[in-house]
């Protein structure tokens, strides 16, 4: 395995403000305490508190490359006269037909032959794996581009570092993860196998995420996130 890159801190942007994020929280308030048969008034609902939090998403991508040598067998068709056949100083006689074969074939279907080879494989796999901050693996719902980027994002997580949330999956588990996605289960009867693993990426993404505090009715407490890119709750 070559040495892993650098490690990229990225944070993207509030696509709302506050007073947005507040909007949207109030309106949406009562969801958490609805049930089938009954949905709470919003005068039944307080909002205690409001954060914003920033949880990391963990991207990693690699490379995996492998070449060896397999044991393999290849059919050939002959004519159904054809009863053995020379070939590099070795000589392979036709597989036997089963009974059925016999009877509906006669001898007219064509022979097999099989020839016991070695094989010279290489295999190139890429992939991109990305945890939530809970080291669940997910789709990456975001777009990276300058326009969604913060550009200073060490200063964003330092002003906010008591509300930073770092992933919980070390990048040794979530590149194993990787490791182990890339790498199919090789073949018996190998040989002279090479093989390299390579960490391409490694991306931590800060999420903006507002979550509110809630008092609902009978004193039941809830959370609501808001996520501040998409404006989606959570």
């Amino acid at each position: 395995m070559t040495q892993k890159p650098n490690i990229k801190t990225l944070v993207l942007r509030k696509t709302i403000d506050d007073d947005i994020a507040n909007e949207i929280i109030e309106d949406k308030k009562t969801s958490i305490f609805k049930s089938l048969l009954k949905k709470p008034k919003k005068e039944e609902v307080h909002v205690d508190s409001i954060k914003l939090f920033h949880e990391c998403l963990l991207v990693v991508s690699g490379r995996y490359v492998a070449d060896y040598y397999r044991k393999a067998t290849h059919n050939i068709s002959v004519d159904s006269n054809v009863k053995e056949v020379t070939f590099g100083g070795g000589v392979f006689p036709i597989k036997e037909k089963s009974g059925l074969k016999k009877a509906f074939a006669g001898n007219r279907g064509k022979n097999k032959i099989e020839f016991p080879l070695e094989e010279h494989v290489f295999v190139e796999e890429e992939n991109e794996l990305v945890f939530d901050y809970n080291g669940n693996e997910i789709d990456f719902p975001f777009k990276i581009n300058s326009k969604t980027i913060e550009n200073y994002p060490e200063q964003i997580l330092t002003s906010n570092s008591s509300n930073v949330r770092n992933p919980k999956i070390s990048h040794e588990s979530a590149i194993k993860l990787l490791k182990d996605a890339l790498k199919s289960p090789l073949e018996k009867n190998i040989r002279k196998l090479t093989e390299e693993f390579t960490v391409e990426k490694i991306n931590e993404v800060y999420i903006p995420i507002y979550e509110a505090r809630l008092t609902g009715p009978k004193n039941k407490t809830g959370l609501l996130r808001l996520d501040a890119v998409r404006k989606k709750i959570l």
